[in-house]
C-alpha cells in the first residue's frame, strides 16, 4: 500500500480526532524512526514520552516475544507471574505499599480518583472534592479532562462530573485557602506539567502542599504518567522533591510502548480497594508485564538513571546555548529527559516542528509556544549534538 493510499483510508474510516503529520513510520532502531520511503529521522519525541528504551531493544522486543509465544492474555481472574513480578519491583522501588494496573494514564487518574473518594465514603465523610492546577493535563476520560486545568479538553462534553477545583500552579496561598473547604479529599498535581509546556513545579510549592494536605488530612496525587520511569532522571521525579505523596500514577514508559498505566497508593490507602470496587479487563496482562519488567529493570539495576541525568544536562545546555544565537528562544526548562524550549510568539512551534521533519528531525510542541524533548532514554550525547545543530538551521 502506498502513503497516499494509506491516507485515503485514514481519511475515510479514521475518527477526525488527530491532526497528523506528513508521515508514516513503519520501523525503528535506538533513537532513530525510518518512514515507508525509507527516510531516516532522529527521534526527540519517543512517542510521547512513551518509547523509554528507544526502538527494536534486544531485550525489551525478546521479552515480548516470549512472553507473546506462552501467553499474551488471561484476566485479573487468575495469578499472574509477570504481574507479580512486576508489583515486586515497582513497590521495592518506591515508598508504596500497593499497585493497581490498569492501560493508560488516564486510566491511572481514574482509579486514583475513585480510590481517594471511596477512602472518605466508606468512613462517612462528605469528601470528594479535587484540587487540581491550572494548565494541568491528566487524561482523555470525562473524570480525567473535567481534571485537567484546561477547559478546552472538557468544555464541549459538559455536563461535567462535579468535584474539581483549579489553582494557580505553583501559589501556595491559592492552595491553602482552598483547603479550607470541608469537601476536600484530595490534591492532584503533575511535579512537571508536561502537555502545559513543561513547566517544573517550585519545589518549596510542593514541599508545602505536602504538608498542607496532611495538616488538613486530604491525601496528595501526583500524577507522574510522563515524569514517572526515569524520564526526569530518577525512577520517580518526587524523589527530588523531598516528599512522598499518598499516590503516584504512571502510564507512558513503563513498558517501553505496549499499553499499560499504574496507581500505586501507600499503606493508609491499601485496604480502600476491595473486590468489585475497581478493576479491568487488560490491566496489567502478561504481555504488558513482560515488557514493563524490562524497563523497570534496567532502570533499577543498571546505569540508566545516571545517564538520563547526564544526557538530559548535556540537551539543557545546548539548547541554551541556542538561545544566544536565536532570540526567538526564550527560555529552557526541565527534568531529566523531559526540556521545554519556550519560543517566542513570532515563531510559531509546529511550524518549527514540521520543518524538522524535512531535515530527519522528530519535534513536539506542547502548551502554548514551547518545544518539547522527550527522547528515548538511551539518546547519546552525540545525537543530542546532531538534533541541536539540526534546531539551529531551523530557528529564526
Amino acid at each position: 500500500m502506498t502513503f497516499e493510499e494509506i491516507k485515503q483510508k485514514e481519511h475515510l474510516y479514521y475518527a477526525k480526532t488527530f491532526s497528523r503529520f506528513d508521515r508514516c513510520f513503519v520501523s525503528g532502531k535506538g533513537c532513530e524512526l525510518t518512514d515507508l520511503e525509507g527516510r531516516t529521522y532522529l527521534d526527540f519525541f519517543g512517542g510521547i514520552a512513551v518509547n523509554a528504551l528507544g526502538y527494536a531493544d534486544p531485550e525489551l522486543t525478546g521479552a515480548i516475544a516470549n512472553q507473546a509465544a506462552k501467553l499474551i492474555h488471561i484476566s485479573n481472574l487468575f495469578y499472574s507471574l509477570p504481574q507479580t513480578e512486576l508489583c515486586e519491583r515497582l513497590v521495592k522501588g518506591s515508598d508504596f505499599a500497593r499497585v493497581f494496573f490498569c492501560n493508560s494514564g488516564a486510566e491511572a487518574n481514574e482509579a486514583a480518583i475513585k480510590l481517594c473518594r471511596k477512602y472518605f465514603f466508606d468512613r462517612g465523610e462528605n469528601r470528594f472534592r479535587f484540587l487540581t492546577a491550572d494548565n494541568s493535563f491528566h487524561g482523555r476520560t470525562l473524570a480525567t479532562a473535567t481534571a485537567t486545568g484546561q477547559p478546552k479538553y472538557s468544555r464541549a462534553f459538559r455536563p461535567l462530573p462535579e468535584g474539581f477545583t483549579y489553582l494557580p500552579y505553583n501559589d501556595l496561598t491559592a492552595m491553602e485557602e482552598a483547603l479550607q473547604a470541608p469537601d476536600v479529599c484530595a490534591v492532584l498535581l503533575e511535579t512537571v506539567q508536561g502537555e502545559g509546556g513543561v513547566l517544573p513545579a517550585d519545589p518549596a510549592y510542593l514541599q508545602k502542599a505536602a504538608a498542607l494536605c496532611k495538616k488538613h488530612g486530604v491525601f496528595l496525587i501526583l500524577d507522574e504518567v510522563q515524569t514517572g520511569m526515569g524520564r526526569c532522571g530518577t525512577l520517580f521525579s518526587y524523589q527530588q522533591f523531598g516528599i512522598t505523596p499518598d499516590v503516584v500514577t504512571l502510564a507512558k514508559g513503563l513498558a517501553g510502548g505496549v499499553p499499560i498505566g499504574a496507581m500505586l497508593c501507600s499503606k493508609a490507602l491499601e485496604d480502600t480497594f476491595g473486590p468489585g470496587d475497581h478493576g479491568s479487563t487488560f490491566g496489567g496482562n502478561p504481555l504488558a508485564c513482560a515488557a514493563a519488567n524490562v524497563v523497570v529493570r534496567r532502570l533499577t539495576e543498571t546505569d540508566l538513571l545516571a545517564h538520563v541525568q547526564k544526557a538530559g544536562a548535556h540537551l539543557k545546555a545546548r539548547l541554551k546555548g541556542l538561545m544566544d544565537r536565536h532570540a526567538c528562544l526564550k527560555a529552557v526548562r526541565g527534568l531529566g529527559l523531559l526540556v521545554g524550549a519556550e519560543l517566542d510568539p513570532s515563531c510559531p512551534g509546529r511550524e518549527i516542528v514540521a520543518a524538522g521533519l524535512e531535515h530527519g528531525l522528530v519535534l513536539n510542541c506542547a502548551g502554548h509556544n514551547t518545544l518539547r524533548f522527550a527522547p528515548p532514554l538511551i539518546v547519546t550525547e552525540a545525537q543530542i549534538d546532531r538534533m541541536a545543530d539540526i534546531l539551529d538551521q531551523l530557528l529564526p
